[in-house]
């Protein structure tokens, strides 16, 4: 066995014993840290002594900003001294470079191309909706382009200019540079932030309007109001209760009827039959506890409490010589009602006496009675044409006009906030006046004469918030037409055309907040609407 600490030379074969390998001194830190300390004790008196020696140590221990200038200055040094030809050479390659990085990419050329696209279309403005934008009869037709200009210039004019909203960035700038006071620019930044946080959210910014929209109005058909109990013969009557969810229908069946209004089955509350009285008109008193009807050739009248459940008849009244009552209207203060004689007559009856209290009279028979907003005022269509306007509390004739343009009068109504009077005619015209010209004026002139009807207008109805005005004629079917007040203008979108759904209609109204809208024809059925703008009942 060979010893491990001979070695054997391979050349001679002689053995010499192995050298043995020093051992690396352990590592002492007390020790090192000792030494460090003296060397830089030693390097700090050097470093006093000789300036050499300080660069070395700044070097060593800090000072990198310096060493970095030092380096910059060296290399622009170097490159002064290289040759002009290779400094051009590196610039010129550094030039074309940067040149190509700013070069935009080359745009892609599209994989097909509609040539109808470069066509311009040519628009028809002969259409209903764009008519207001021709400006003159050559204008048949019209570019997309040129079309979207003008929309554009319509727009504008009907704001009062470009909105702020609209404005391109740069116009936007330019306003500011005009404003120097720093107020005027914090609100300007106050706007800014609006419009911003506009932009960050979505959702429906535009509120409805409370006033009603002119053009289409929107509306649903419901169920007949008396569904549960049609009529068998002609509807004369139609009326919603004054306080209350319920509508009254009366017609030429005798009978009486009480439905409450959901718009989904109308169930019926209560109905009354009326022995031999075809029922002409009938009618809730102010406080709508008490039914007032009538009939068509009798001097008697009956009067249905609600409240207590009976029918009482009147057969005669104190101070009445007439053959029949037929027409009446409710006076607004209440307790009374204002008949409708012969040769012109009218007669104040109080319901707590069941009396005439006066009577006042005009020329020409009456054809039609509607009292002011107060009450104190009453105004009289005669068949002549003219319009009397009576003070309820003197019983004297205030004023009188002639209906512009009617040949024999047929109805009348006066809206409930005192703006209107609407005066009918045989003719169809409709002539809407300011309620203050026919009191003060002698010969006032209509804000509009609404032409729609063909026939004879034989009824007006103002809806309770005095933006409505429907008229009617019972000559013809169909012939109903809802007026925008506002606007003066009739919606388009009643009654629906090839469609029959009014037939002939003798009665309107409207329901106490003007959510429903009803009417009585010959058909024997009360058609209801729900106008979808009024929330309540």
């Amino acid at each position: 066995m060979e010893d491990a600490n001979v070695i054997k030379l391979p050349e001679t074969g002689e053995r010499r014993p192995a050298k043995k390998r020093a051992r690396p001194p352990k590592f002492d830190p007390v020790e090192e840290e000792q030494k460090r300390q003296k060397n830089v004790k030693s390097l700090a008196v050097l470093g006093a002594e000789d300036s050499s020696v300080k660069l070395l140590e700044e070097l060593v221990f800090g000072a990198e900003d310096e060493l970095v200038e030092r380096l910059v200055e060296e290399d622009d040094e170097q490159t002064e001294t290289l040759p002009e030809d290779v400094r051009d050479e590196e610039s010129g390659q550094s030039e074309d470079e940067n040149e190509a990085c700013l070069q935009p990419e080359p745009s892609r050329k599209p994989a097909w191309v509609d040539e109808d696209d470069e066509l311009e279309e040519e628009v028809d403005m002969k259409h209903r909706f764009r008519r207001d934008l021709i400006r003159g009869e050559a204008e048949s037709t019209m570019s997309k382009q040129k079309l979207q200009q003008r929309m554009r210039e319509q727009f504008q004019k009907s704001m009062g200019g470009a909105p702020s909203w609209a404005e391109s960035g740069a116009k936007k700038k330019k306003k500011k540079k005009k404003k120097d006071d720093e107020d005027e620019d914090d609100d300007e930044d106050d706007d800014e932030e609006e419009e911003d946080d506009l932009l960050r959210r979505t959702g429906n910014f535009v509120a409805s309007s409370e006033r009603l929209p002119s053009g289409v109005l929107r509306m649903k058909k419901c169920l007949h109001a008396n569904s549960a109990r049609p009529s068998d013969d002609r509807l004369t009557t139609v009326q919603f209760h004054p306080s209350a969810q319920v509508v009254m229908t009366a017609g030429l069946d005798q009978s009486l009827s009480l439905f409450q209004v959901d718009g989904k089955t109308n169930p019926k509350i209560q109905s009354i039959h009326l022995e031999r009285f075809p029922v002409h008109r009938a009618q809730f008193s102010l406080d709508g506890q008490t039914v007032i009807a009538t009939s068509l050739r009798n001097k008697m009248f009956y009067l249905y409490d609600m409240m207590q459940g009976r029918v009482t008849p009147v057969h005669t009244v104190r101070g009445l010589n007439e053959s029949r009552v037929k027409e009446f209207s409710v006076c607004p203060e209440g307790g009374a009602l204002l008949l409708t004689g012969t040769s012109g007559y009218l007669h104040l009856l109080t319901l707590k006496t069941k009396e005439v209290v006066r009577s006042m009279k005009i020329n020409g028979d009456v054809s039609g009675v509607a009292f002011s907003r107060d009450g104190g005022k009453v105004f009289v269509n005669s068949e002549e044409g003219e319009v009397y306007v009576w003070d309820m509390r003197s019983s004297r004739c205030v004023n009188r006009f002639t209906d512009d343009g009617c040949v024999k009068g047929t109805s009348i109504a006066a809206s409930p906030n005192g703006q209107y009077l609407a005066c009918g005619s045989e003719s169809g015209v409709v002539n809407v006046y300011s309620q203050e010209a026919c009191l003060n004026s002698a010969n006032p002139k209509p804000l509009k004469a609404v032409m729609n009807l063909l026939t004879s207008a034989t009824s007006l109805t103002f809806n309770p918030t005095s933006e409505i005005l429907a008229v009617a004629s019972r000559a013809e079917d169909e012939a109903v037409r809802l007026v925008h007040l506002p606007s003066l203008s009739v919606f388009s979108n009643f009654p629906v055309s090839k469609r029959k759904i009014v037939y002939r209609a003798f009665c309107l109204d409207f329901s106490p907040h003007s959510g429903f809208f009803s009417l009585a024809n010959n058909k024997g059925h009360a058609p209801l609407f729900r106008l979808l703008h009024y929330k309540d009942f």
